[in-house]
């Protein structure tokens, strides 16, 4: 599995990394209600801290992180097996979702040979982002303290264009105006 796949199915909400549900069933190749199924049948598996429903707002935050249209197939799609009203697949239940221990816990409940391999190959990909994050951490400092330093200096030049253009509009309308006095 590629790393790369994972990684764009690992979502920021409430600044933690997750995975939703039918993103998770898809990497294991179940259906979405059996994984649901799995994790209320083993619900002292997974506390407040490993998982969790997704309200509104952070399914709105989180397609603003995708593409909006794969995201609500993907909902509909998952949901159309259960669903008993009829509106474009069916009533979308809000997903759940996922932490790195709430996944690494999956493969303790979904016991088959694919679970196991899809969740080292997603705790590869959450270590990865990790790893990642702390590597650029001091890049993205020194990034902010170039940009607070030179904004300043851009700021005196920005002030000086913007004197210099206005000094040749005062003296343009200054010549422009009716002369009165001796000649």
């Amino acid at each position: 599995m590629k790393l790369q796949t994972i990684q764009n199915r690992i979502y920021e909400v409430k600044d933690q990394k997750v995975m939703l549900d039918f993103d998770l069933a898809e990497l294991y190749e179940v259906e979405t209600r059996v994984l649901n199924q799995a994790v209320k049948r083993n619900i002292k598996r997974f506390p407040i801290g490993f998982m969790f429903q997704v309200t509104k707002a952070e399914l709105e935050s989180i397609r603003l992180q995708v593409d909006i249209a794969s995201i609500e197939n993907k909902t509909l799609i998952s949901q159309i097996v259960i669903s008993k009203k009829g509106t474009r697949g069916g009533t979308q239940k809000l997903p759940f979702a996922f932490t790195e221990q709430g996944v690494a816990m999956l493969s303790a409940v979904l016991r088959s040979e694919k679970a196991i391999n899809v969740s080292i190959a997603i705790m590869k990909a959450f270590v990865f982002i990790r790893q990642y994050a702390l590597s650029h951490k001091d890049l993205t400092e020194k990034l902010k303290e170039l940009e607070n330093k030179y904004d300043t200096k851009f700021k005196d030049v920005y002030e000086a264009l913007n004197y210099l253009l206005s000094k040749d509009e005062l003296e343009t309308k200054q010549s422009k105006r009716k002369r009165i006095g001796f000649t």
